[in-house]
């Protein structure tokens, strides 16, 4: 996982501050994503208060950290759902505590490869 930079090269802005980088985790959450994810993850994130509280929380974080972005985590600038399981993880694995990526992650384990990391030679 990696922290980006609010704006790329170029000045645009890049809304996710967390970026996953593992190629293994990133399948799994893809994996997920594919399989009605967000709409599931978003219907959970509404009708559980924890949960709610959690992304509400988590996005607040997000724009404090990066308050010349107006969006929370993954960019979302709207409420009701989530945008990006991938960013949601990312956040969870910077930001310990931090409940719904946690439960996600919780879903595509395991997290790492069980044969060291892909990204060696």
């Amino acid at each position: 996982m990696t922290e980006q930079e609010p704006f790329d090269e170029s000045g645009q802005p890049f809304p996710t501050g967390y970026y996953l980088t593992c190629p293994h985790l990133v399948a799994s959450i893809s994996r997920i994503e594919a399989a009605g994810g967000v709409e599931r993850w978003s219907r959970l994130a509404q009708e559980d208060p924890e949960l709610r509280a959690s992304a509400a929380g988590g996005h607040e974080e997000q724009r404090r950290l990066r308050p010349e972005l107006p969006g929370g985590i993954g960019g979302q600038t709207r409420t009701g759902g989530l945008k990006c399981l991938h960013a949601h993880a990312a956040f969870a694995l910077a930001r310990p505590g931090y409940v719904l990526g946690e439960r996600i992650l919780a879903e595509a384990e395991p997290l790492w490869p069980s044969r060291g990391c892909c990204m060696r030679d």
